[in-house]
């Protein structure tokens, strides 16, 4: 009878052993099939995320940036997308890891992205700024003759003006009025009434911009190819500017009018020219006829 309860036992022990090494051998097969599973999926988001660096560098080397702050800046990002792939190929990390390289991937490609925006905006600036200089070359060719010095100015303002301010002049114009005594401004373009010209511009716009006092030189040539106002002169390394005056802008980043008066008398009949430099680049150049 004892020996009986003995073999019971035994086989009872037995069957719960036996038991116990299945279900361990089945959980260690699971965890061994999770662990390839999650290796894989590792790897296959990985090399993704590898592939995706590696074509949005090559969308960035088809970028071709004239402003140097902005190429600076590209280069600059073209330099961490390296870094991070060199990174990640040597990379064995978990899924946490894995997510904070998309995490700047992700930031990088913001960057880019605006670099990218802020490039193509400048590039048509400064496009427009060729055509305008073009056409500023081809007036001061056929109405007016500047002496020696001037005429070198230009010459070099020609080469230079494709370096101009980042910042971007738009709608210069010139206006004449006749003052009445109450104060009261009239517009005309009759010479013999004027007595006072107004010259507006806006400047653009600009997120990148130093910001503070910015101070550009207005020159106005009448048709005799006078320049009225001050007539002071400023030299700029070998290049000397005269100009009719200054004003100056407190720029913050935004888009902001510039608005001046200039008072005179005796106006010629005839077409007028009116420029705008920062320092000794042009940046604007407007016209305007009095009778």
């Amino acid at each position: 009878m004892e020996q009986q309860k003995s073999n019971s036992s035994l086989k009872a022990i037995i069957v719960v052993l036996s038991i116990l090494l299945v279900g361990s051998l089945a959980y260690m097969y699971k965890m061994s099939t999770d662990n390839e599973a999650t290796e894989k999926q590792y790897i296959s988001e990985k090399d993704g995320l590898i592939a995706d660096l590696e074509a949005e560098k090559a969308r960035y080397e088809n970028v071709v940036a004239e402003n140097s702050d902005i190429k600076a800046q590209i280069e600059t990002a073209k330099a961490n997308i390296d870094d991070l792939i060199a990174q990640l190929k040597k990379s064995k990390g978990d899924n946490a890891s894995l997510q904070k390289y998309k995490n700047d991937y992700f930031r990088l490609k913001r960057e880019m992205d605006n670099l990218i925006a802020e490039n193509k905006r400048l590039t048509e600036e400064n496009q427009s700024l060729t055509m305008e200089r073009d056409s500023t070359i081809v007036v001061l060719d056929d109405t007016r003759k500047y002496n020696d010095t001037l005429v070198s100015q230009n010459e070099k303002l020609s080469k230079t003006v494709e370096k101009a301010s980042k910042l971007s002049i738009v709608n210069l114009k010139a206006e004449a009025f006749k003052e009445k005594s109450s104060g009261k401004l009239v517009a005309t373009d009759k010479a013999r009434r004027v007595d006072k010209l107004k010259i507006t511009f806006t400047i653009a716009a600009n997120e990148v911009a130093q910001t503070g006092n910015r101070m550009f030189y207005v020159q106005i040539i009448d048709s005799k190819n006078n320049v009225l106002g001050e007539k002071q002169t400023e030299t700029f390394g070998d290049y000397t500017l005269t100009y009719s005056f200054i004003t100056n802008a407190i720029y913050e980043n935004k888009s902001i009018l510039v608005s001046e008066i200039l008072s005179g008398d005796n106006f010629e009949k005839g077409l007028y020219h009116v420029n705008l430099f920062d320092k000794d680049q042009l940046v604007a150049n407007a016209t305007f006829t009095l009778k």
